[in-house]
């Protein structure tokens, strides 16, 4: 029986743009003429430059208020931890739940998922590429959820103006937090996740005739 082979293996590369498969030393691609590479250029390096940027992100984005809410002539400061705490002791525990998993559990786990992957690859890992495969597409798929806290904020503010009785303002840590979704999301897209595979065909072509 013929041994199945890979695109790589047949000089094939797909489009990063449309999927087309195109010959690897073909450098555009005849569809819609987008750059054609066998593996995205710098692809570890600049997943890991993200990955750096969103920790560190990260940190004020749960330190520093995410909102200020001023209602006659006091002012109040919310962080992400602050308002869960809240709703927890006015007994809404869902809406507590939902906005602790979206809003830190969620960002936290895809930065440590996507070390991993990363650390996986560069230490040339062989073991368990599917596993790892479906680990990188669920943590491309649920990272733009964790934005609930930024939509919540940005309705409030927009909304909420009770001649000047009432007023929210966004804070330091809106901005913060936006950008480490944003910027996570970009971590996951310029990450090649083919990376995890290659190991295998190199081990593969290693292995004894």
């Amino acid at each position: 029986m013929t041994e199945a082979k890979t695109a790589r293996e047949l000089n094939l590369a797909s489009c990063h743009t449309c999927t087309k498969l195109v010959p690897a030393d073909q450098h555009r691609c005849p569809r819609c003429g987008s750059s054609v590479h066998l593996r995205a250029t710098d692809s570890l390096q600049r997943t890991i430059a993200l990955l750096i940027t969103a920790s560190i992100l990260y940190i004020p984005a749960n330190l520093y208020p995410i909102m200020y809410t001023d209602q006659l002539g006091r002012t109040e400061a919310s962080t992400i931890i602050g308002g869960v705490v809240l709703l927890i002791k006015l007994g809404s525990v869902p809406i507590a739940a939902i906005i602790f998993i979206a809003s830190v559990m969620v960002p936290l786990g895809k930065l440590i998922a996507m070390f991993y992957l990363v650390f996986t690859v560069e230490r040339h890992s062989p073991l368990e590429p599917r596993q790892r495969t479906v680990m990188y597409q669920i943590t491309e798929f649920i990272g733009k959820w964790s934005m609930v806290d930024v939509f919540v904020v940005a309705i409030l503010v927009a909304l909420v103006n009770l001649g000047g009785l009432l007023v929210i303002r966004p804070g330091i840590a809106a901005l913060s937090f936006a950008g480490v979704v944003i910027v996570t999301m970009i971590a996951a897209e310029s990450f090649d996740s083919r990376l995890i595979w290659d190991e295998m065909e190199n081990k593969n072509d290693n292995r004894p005739a």
